[in-house]
C-alpha cells in the first residue's frame, strides 16, 4: 500500500514537471536535445514507480496466499472435528437402543414374573380353600372319634382319621413352601421393577441430554453421577434370604473377607465390609488409609454415609445403629502409627438412635493401647453444621464428626488426615489422632472401627 501511495503521489509530480516543461517551450526557444533528455528521465521515474508497485503486489499476494492457507488449514480442522462429533453420536445411538433392547427384556421378564405370581396366588388361594374343607372334615371326624371314646374307650384310632390328619399336615407343609415361594417371588419381581426404573431414567436422561448437548456444545458428555457410598464388587450370598450382618453371613459359609449385601430387622439393605480376624467376622463402620476421601463432612452425610467401601469410608450412624440394636456388640478400634506399631482396644458400647444425637457409651473390655474415650459418659455426635447442645466448640476447632462430652479431647479418628512432619503440633491435635489419658499422643497413619455381636449365634 505505502508503494501505491508514493506512486500517485510521483506520477501527478512528473506530469506536472511535463506540462510545465511544454508550457515553457512556448516562450523560450531551447535545444532540442535537452528537451529529450527531459523525457527520458520521466519515464525512468515512471518505471522506477512502476516497479515498486510490482515488487508490492508481490508481497501482497504472498500474505494473501499465506491466509488462504491458514484458513484451509482451519477448515480441515472443523471437518475433522465434526467427523469426530458424528462418531461419537453414532456411539450414543447405539448404546440408547442397547438400553431399549434391555428395558424391553426386563419388561418381559417383569411380565413372566407377574403371571407366575398371579398363578401361585390362584393355587394357594385353591389350596386355603381346600385346607379349610379339610379342617371341617377333620373336626367333625374328631367330634365323631370322640363320640366313639366316649362310648366305647377301649376301641382304637380309626384308621381314616390317622390317614386324613396325615394328609392334612402334607397340605399344611405344602402351602408353607408354597408362601415362600410367593415371598421369593415377589421379592425378585421387587428387584426386576427397580432395575427397569433406573434403566428407565437412565434412557430418559438420554433423550434429554443428546439433542441438547449436540445443539449446543456439539460435543457428546458422559450422564453424570455422584456416588453416595461407591462399591466395587459385591459378594452375594444366597438368594433365599438376605442376612441380618456378617456373623450370618459368616455362619452360612462365607470366610471371605469383602463385600456383602445384608438386611438388619426393621431396616433396608444395604452393603457392608466383612472383615474375618482370626476367624471371627467383624463389620467394618470406619476405615482410614491414606487421606484420599474428606471426613470433615456434613451431619446428613455422617448420618447416611460417604467414601467407597474398598478404600477409606464412614459407614453412616444410620446404618450402624439398625445394627447394633440387633443385639449387644462389642465395638473394636485398631490404630497404626506412622512407626508401623499397631495397637487395638475394644468396648462394649451402646449406641442411641437419631433423637439422641447417637449418643455413645463405653466400658473397656481389653486392649494394648491406653484407653482415651471417656467410659460411662453420653457422648453427643457433632459435626460442623449440627452441634448438640453443650458441644459448641468442638466440631469447629476439630475437623470431622465425633462424639464429644462436656470438653474437647484428642482423639477424633474422623479428624483431617496429616502426614507427622508436614504439619505442626496443633494441626496433628486437630487431625487424625489418639490421645490417652496419661497424656500421650499418637498420631495416627491408619485406622480401623469394627462391631461384632457378643452372641455369635446368627440373627436369622
Amino acid at each position: 500500500m505505502f508503494t501505491i501511495k508514493l506512486l500517485l503521489f510521483i506520477v501527478p509530480l512528473v506530469i506536472s514537471s511535463r506540462i510545465d516543461q511544454d508550457n515553457s517551450s512556448f516562450d523560450s526557444v531551447s535545444p532540442e536535445p535537452k528537451s529529450r533528455f527531459a523525457m527520458l528521465d520521466d519515464v525512468k521515474i515512471l518505471a522506477n514507480g512502476l516497479l515498486q508497485l510490482g515488487h508490492g503486489l508481490k508481497d501482497f499476494v504472498h500474505k494473501t496466499k499465506g491466509q488462504i492457507n491458514d484458513i484451509f488449514q482451519k477448515l480441515n480442522i472443523f471437518d475433522q472435528s465434526f467427523y469426530d462429533l458424528s462418531l461419537q453420536t453414532s456411539e450414543i445411538k447405539e448404546e440408547e437402543k442397547e438400553l431399549r433392547r434391555t428395558t424391553y427384556k426386563l419388561q418381559v421378564k417383569n411380565e413372566e414374573v407377574k403371571n407366575m405370581s398371579l398363578e401361585l396366588n390362584s393355587k394357594l388361594e385353591s389350596l386355603l380353600e381346600e385346607k379349610i374343607l379339610l379342617q371341617q372334615k377333620v373336626k367333625y371326624l374328631e367330634e365323631q372319634l370322640t363320640n366313639l371314646i366316649q362310648n366305647q374307650p377301649e376301641t382304637p384310632e380309626h384308621p381314616e382319621v390317622t390317614s386324613l390328619k396325615t394328609f392334612v399336615e402334607k397340605q399344611d407343609n405344602s402351602i408353607k413352601d408354597l408362601l415362600q415361594t410367593v415371598k421369593e417371588q415377589y421379592k425378585q419381581l421387587n428387584q426386576q421393577h427397580s432395575q427397569i426404573k433406573e434403566i428407565e431414567n437412565q434412557l430418559r436422561m438420554t433423550n434429554i441430554q443428546e439433542p441438547t448437548e449436540i445443539s449446543l456444545s456439539s460435543k457428546p458428555r458422559a450422564p453424570r453421577t455422584t456416588p453416595f457410598l461407591q462399591l466395587s464388587e459385591i459378594r452375594n450370598v444366597k438368594h433365599d434370604g438376605i442376612p441380618a450382618d456378617c456373623t450370618t453371613i459368616y455362619n452360612r459359609g462365607e470366610h471371605i473377607s469383602g463385600m456383602y449385601a445384608i438386611r438388619p430387622s426393621n431396616s433396608q439393605v444395604f452393603h457392608v465390609y466383612c472383615d474375618v480376624i482370626s476367624g471371627s467376622p467383624w463389620t467394618l463402620i470406619q476405615h482410614r488409609i491414606d487421606g484420599s476421601q474428606n471426613f470433615n463432612e456434613t451431619w446428613e452425610n455422617y448420618k447416611y454415609g460417604f467414601g467407597r467401601l474398598d478404600g477409606e469410608f464412614w459407614l453412616g450412624l444410620e446404618k450402624i445403629y439398625s445394627i447394633v440394636k440387633q443385639s449387644n456388640y462389642v465395638l473394636r478400634i485398631e490404630l497404626e502409627d506412622w512407626k508401623d506399631n499397631k495397637h487395638y482396644i475394644e468396648y462394649s458400647f451402646y449406641l442411641g438412635n437419631y433423637e439422641t444425637n447417637y449418643t455413645l457409651h463405653v466400658v473397656k473390655i481389653t486392649g494394648n493401647v491406653p484407653n482415651a474415650i471417656p467410659e460411662n459418659k453420653d457422648l453427643v455426635f457433632s459435626t460442623w453444621d449440627h452441634k448438640a447442645k453443650g458441644h459448641f466448640s468442638c466440631p469447629e476447632s476439630y475437623s470431622g464428626g465425633w462424639w464429644w462430652h462436656d470438653e474437647c479431647g484428642e482423639n477424633n479418628l474422623n479428624g483431617k488426615y496429616n502426614k507427622p512432619r508436614a504439619k505442626s503440633k496443633p494441626d496433628r491435635r486437630r487431625g487424625l489422632s489418639w490421645k490417652s489419658q496419661n497424656g500421650k499422643l499418637y498420631s495416627i497413619k491408619s485406622t480401623k472401627m469394627l462391631i461384632h455381636p457378643t452372641d455369635s449365634e446368627s440373627f436369622e
